[in-house]
């Protein structure tokens, strides 16, 4: 293999002496804090493919590693596909007048989680637009009664919403919380997810703000929670560049866990001209990603299928270690249309299940029903 000239000794002298040394003492669950650092130009320099090859089969051999060849599966349910938001990447925008609205009750989430209790999965991920109609005591009722029913980790992945609300939340048992910035560059994260001030239309909400979303996130972690952020990969306007500071700023959070996933041209969006993203790309990232945050969950995402079909299943073998099967009920489960082919099979949940289980140990890999909490950062449960 040849080596970028711009890398360092260090790393050169672990490929040759670390590939046998485990990322993790396993009978502990306790991670090595070992990872690769890279620049600004090495990250540019990899993102263009000058080292594919070796790129990929480090990450892949991290991975192997770290988690030891598990993927771990999470069942989620998209219970509302309303949102206030007018974020210009997203079909479920507020502006959007052809989607077909949906609002679960509480009794429908619950049958929904029941569902994967039954199916043996070890976290439950309940998700929706920024849609403020579910009250914060009725998601703090639905955790405390998911607790008390199923031995689930619950991740939530619900928004911008206020911090005594997230409080409220981790007191009545939430594990995780996931809140993408998709990009943390100033200019491109206002350009993309417009603010009320720029909106004066009757459908105009109170978007998002960059700095109280960051706040958000670091309010997040002191709570407790497992924390996940993300980005984008060729939003509009994106450059290299910019995607490379993404990762490293995404890196300097110690975050739990990181998603990443191309852009997706959804027709009912003001960006339904602009190309899909490049899925080479955005596997790049995630092996870029695992290499600098060895012990962090990784998602291959569903995006990745909508633009090539099987790319999902790929990213699991450079970098990625889960894999998130939608549980949302069947008459619904299609209008969770944030880009399309997201949620587009036509087979039963218990098929697309045991599909995704073959596939993934057609891989070579393990299935794994496992809570599987993160490695970075030591967890403590609320119950």
């Amino acid at each position: 293999m040849t080596l970028p000239s711009s890398w360092s000794v260090a790393e050169a002298t672990r490929q040759s002496t670390g590939e046998q040394e485990a990322y993790r003492a396993e009978s502990q669950g306790k991670a090595f804090t070992e990872s690769q650092a890279f620049s600004q130009s090495e990250i540019v320099r990899l993102l263009k493919g000058d080292d594919d090859d070796w790129l990929f089969a480090a990450a892949a051999r991290v991975n192997r590693q770290a988690f030891n060849n598990q993927v771990y599966l999470r069942g989620i349910v998209e219970f509302s596909n309303f949102c206030r938001n007018n974020c210009h990447y997203c079909g479920l925008r507020a502006a959007n007048r052809k989607v077909e609205r949906y609002r679960l009750t509480p009794e429908q989430i619950l049958s929904a989680v029941a569902l994967i209790a039954e199916s043996g999965l070890g976290t439950v991920v309940l998700q929706s637009g920024d849609d403020f109609t579910y009250k914060a005591d009725i998601i703090a009722r639905l955790i405390r009664q998911i607790k008390s029913r199923y031995q689930l980790a619950i991740t939530l992945s619900l928004g911008d919403r206020h911090h005594e609300e997230l409080a409220l939340w981790r007191e009545a048992g939430a594990d995780r919380y996931l809140l993408k910035m998709e990009t943390f560059d100033r200019e491109l994260f206002s350009a993309s997810r417009p603010s009320a001030a720029s909106r004066p239309d009757a459908n105009s909400r109170i978007g998002a703000d960059y700095d109280e979303r960051l706040a958000r996130l670091k309010r997040i972690q002191q709570l407790g929670y497992q924390t996940g952020s993300g980005v984008i990969t060729d939003l509009p306007g994106m450059t290299d560049e910019i995607l490379a500071r993404d990762l490293l700023t995404l890196t300097g959070m110690q975050l739990d866990m990181l998603a990443c996933g191309p852009f997706v041209a959804h027709q009912q969006t003001p960006l339904h001209q602009s190309p899909n993203g490049d899925v080479r790309k955005s596997h790049r990232v995630s092996a870029i990603l695992r290499l600098m945050n060895p012990d962090a969950n990784i998602p291959a995402t569903s995006s990745l299928d909508a633009i090539q079909p099987g790319a999902r299943l790929q990213g699991l073998t450079l970098g990625c270690n889960v894999v998130m099967p939608s549980f949302t009920p069947q008459q619904v489960y299609a209008s969770y249309n944030i880009y399309p082919g997201k949620n587009s099979a036509s087979d039963t949940l218990q098929a697309r299940l045991s599909a995704l289980k073959q596939q993934i140990s057609h891989l070579g890999l393990v299935a794994s029903n496992a809570r599987g909490d993160a490695l970075r950062n030591p967890y403590v449960p609320r119950y």
